[in-house]
């Protein structure tokens, strides 16, 4: 199991603060596992929630180029 994220984890995760939101997006555009981010399950959903807000405003993709 391999946590690289826990120390650096905003308090709250704001859907229109792309460049943090796009560390927790693998390179095909879905949002990693808590078991890779190490978030707790609260994180994981405030995390969640700020992404697909981002993708439905188009701040971020849904899918990746190529």
């Amino acid at each position: 199991m391999m946590r690289k994220f826990k120390k650096d984890a905003p308090v709250f995760f704001d859907y229109k603060d792309v460049k943090v939101l796009q560390r927790y997006i693998n390179i095909y555009g879905q949002i990693e596992p808590v078991s890779k981010t190490g978030l707790s399950a609260k994180q994981q959903r405030q995390l969640a929630v700020a992404i697909k807000r981002a993708r439905h405003l188009a701040l971020l993709p849904f899918v990746t180029q190529g």
